[in-house]
């Protein structure tokens, strides 16, 4: 049997980490690609003893949000 998960990644430290948000797993790698195999592979380890059952596919989107944050001013010429 397959089960569908969301993957949500970000580079943090020169590295890529991977997590399933519908569990809780995470795992990381030196590229996108091997972040989500070892997604994949810590989940299905997880899955095995803690099993699950989804009722739903959760719906991932994103959003925008206006801040605060102040940008860096570069000297003329630059």
């Amino acid at each position: 049997m397959f089960m569908l998960f969301s993957a949500v990644v970000h580079k943090e430290d020169g590295i890529y980490v991977a997590e399933c948000p519908e569990v809780g797993t995470a795992s990381q790698g030196k590229t996108i690609e091997e972040a989500l195999e070892n997604l994949k592979e810590a989940t299905e380890l997880y899955l095995e003893e803690f099993p699950v059952e989804v009722k739903s596919k959760s719906l991932m989107t994103t959003f925008e949000v206006k801040t605060h944050a102040k940008t860096s001013k570069r000297p003329s010429g630059a």
